[in-house]
């Protein structure tokens, strides 16, 4: 049955949202769906965000449906703005950023580990299940709404971070798959789709906003994380088109760091009227920081706002305390914190307080924007010998309703490329909260019935670890090198031959392969072999441990290969490894879905 709607699924850290627009239509009218969820046990509202939070109800507070929803009875957990507001009370039972989890490699994600740290008698679930939860209550609201029309048999977009590397891609496709998405769903970056919802709203003027040769930075600074991503504009047949050129590293930077930074300040203040919290307190304060900041930043904000806590001493049972903070000091506290002055040549201070550290998510150490920027600029320009000048900023995310963070920014990249160089704000994309899933309602539709698209293939190059030959040395591995089998830019749906000289591949017992990316090295072809590299040059990607077929025609544990790369429609890497000996072959398989075309 063809599909009548396009779904766009901005799966957030912060918020999750989903925008539709029918097809049937002659020009996109991308709408955002009503989400109804729990606001407080047994109370349902409908909002046009869900809250990213799951809690994990106690074994007290499971049956009696105070957790039901109309399409799906007898949960024993919640999701969105109940889970959201349990977070502040019963913090140890409260699943939030599993997006982010899903980027981080130095943890089992399929592992039940959430809520991290948690009491032992809690039980858990991984950061999978819990990005798989947010996409079934979706998927419940929208059949809810629109039964003749299953998600299923429907055209589906959804986002994920420009920054995810090829696993925390696949499993977010994973946990798509799991929770009911159709197979064919298309995985779009979410600063390309700040883009399509500013075309989207622009309509046909951009034509005459850009011209060939322009360069627009999109700057995405949400509730968990910072992403960065340089568009460029060029020209075929005649028309203009756009070309995604660059993306920036995973940064864990965000609204919520902010909204901590507020309430570590704010606890000062509390402390100084002899008023000590307690952790309990202490995440309470945490969020209320969060409406804190939204209401003194906006446009029309008051000059002061009062935030309090329940009291938990004895002296204070049934109470509150309160403090007052104003407007021009939290002001103060984010730009010094998170975007301050500093020169194009700056980089993000690494500062490590200690030896040991906990496998918790990895944090930026350095919570400046700014500096984190200007690496970026200056890491994507080294073919220019100098720092990428953008011509056009775009700003997304719902950090950047402030607009005073928005007008910082925007000056201190006026600083670096000072005159005529300075690059032009783009009239900014309506409604911050919802434009990722809106662009990427309208992107689907302009896949469908055709449009203005971007350009660019994967943002990365890609490597597997070649272990090299030589004698063994006791308690020294072998040096490593990096076989380039994919390069920046490898267009989906084409493939290519590796050339190289022989590499074994070991096969009928159990081994380790290892995987390697680079959003930087822009030069390397296949078959460019790296003996080393520097520091941020090449991450590794989660390694893959299997046990490949044997080869009957070939006696040693090892088979001589050549690697044939294939980048799919679907945007997963297939690396062929052809026997050089035999008519064997082998698949070793990993997504690297880096846009949608």
């Amino acid at each position: 049955m063809a599909a009548k709607y396009v779904l766009g699924i901005d799966l957030g850290t912060t918020n999750s949202v989903l925008a539709y627009t029918s097809l049937d239509e002659e020009q996109p009218d991308v709408s955002l769906l009503a989400i109804p969820q729990l606001v407080a046990p047994g109370t349902i509202e409908s909002r046009f965000a869900l809250p990213s939070f799951v809690y994990l109800a106690s074994v007290h507070e499971a049956g009696g449906g105070a957790f039901d929803l109309s399409w799906a009875t007898g949960r024993d957990f919640a999701v969105g703005e109940l889970a959201r507001r349990q977070s502040a009370d019963v913090p140890d039972r409260t699943i939030s950023a599993a997006k982010s989890w899903l980027a981080h490699s130095r943890v089992d994600r399929h592992q039940p580990i959430l809520p991290w740290n948690a009491p032992q008698e809690v039980r858990k679930i991984s950061p999978v299940t819990g990005s798989q939860r947010f996409l079934e209550h979706l998927i419940g609201a929208w059949e809810a709404a629109f039964p003749e029309a299953p998600v299923a048999e429907q055209e589906v977009v959804l986002t994920v971070p420009a920054s995810f590397d090829a696993a925390a891609r696949e499993l977010t496709r994973e946990a798509a798959l799991a929770a009911g998405l159709p197979e064919n769903l298309v995985l779009l970056e979410e600063p390309q789709s700040a883009v399509y919802a500013w075309l989207a709203d622009t309509g046909d003027r951009w034509r005459r906003m850009l011209k060939v040769g322009d360069r627009l930075l999109v700057c995405d600074v949400g509730g968990g994380t910072t992403d960065l991503t340089l568009v460029g504009v060029a020209e075929e047949r005649g028309e203009l088109i756009f070309e995604r050129l660059a993306v920036g590293s995973h940064l864990l930077v965000g609204g919520d760091n902010m909204d901590l930074t507020l309430a570590h300040q704010v606890a000062g203040m509390f402390a100084e009227q002899g008023v000590k919290l307690d952790p309990w307190q202490s995440v309470a304060l945490w969020h209320s920081c969060r409406a804190a900041k939204e209401t003194l930043l906006s446009q029309d904000g008051p000059e002061k706002h009062s935030i309090s806590v329940l009291g938990r001493g004895s002296r204070l049972i049934g109470g509150t305390v309160s403090v007052e903070v104003d407007r021009q000091q939290v002001a103060n506290i984010l730009l010094n914190g998170f975007f301050p002055h500093c020169a194009i040549t700056d980089r993000p201070a690494k500062r490590r307080a200690s030896g040991f550290r906990e496998i918790g998510l990895p944090f930026e150490s350095d919570t400046a924007v700014t500096r984190h920027l200007a690496a970026f600029l200056q890491a994507h320009g080294k073919d220019e010998g100098g720092p990428v000048r953008p011509s056009h900023i775009l700003f997304n995310g719902g950090v950047f309703k402030a607009d005073v963070l928005q007008t910082r920014l925007f000056e201190v990249v006026g600083q670096w490329f000072p005159g005529n160089e300075a690059p032009r704000l783009l009239p900014g994309v309506h409604d911050l909260d919802h434009a990722v899933a809106r662009g990427a309602a309208f992107y689907g539709w302009t896949k469908q019935r055709g449009g203005v698209r971007i350009r660019g293939g994967t943002a990365r190059a890609y490597y597997v670890g070649i272990e090299t030959a030589g004698l063994a040395v006791p308690g020294a591995p072998r040096p490593l090198r990096a076989l380039c089998v994919v390069p920046f830019g490898m267009e989906e749906g084409t493939e290519t031959d590796v050339p190289s000289d022989q590499i074994g591949l070991v096969v009928g017992e159990p081994a380790q392969f290892r995987f390697f990316s680079s959003p930087v090295r822009k030069q390397d072809k296949p078959g460019d072999v790296l003996g080393s590299w520097t520091e941020g040059e090449l991450v590794e990607t989660d390694s893959m441990e299997t046990e490949l077929a044997a080869d009957e025609a070939v006696e040693e544990d090892y088979v001589p290969v050549r690697f044939h790369p294939k980048v799919t429609e679907l945007g997963m890497l297939e690396l062929w490894c052809y026997s050089t000996k035999s008519d064997g072959k082998w698949k070793l398989e990993f997504s690297v879905r880096e846009d949608a075309e």
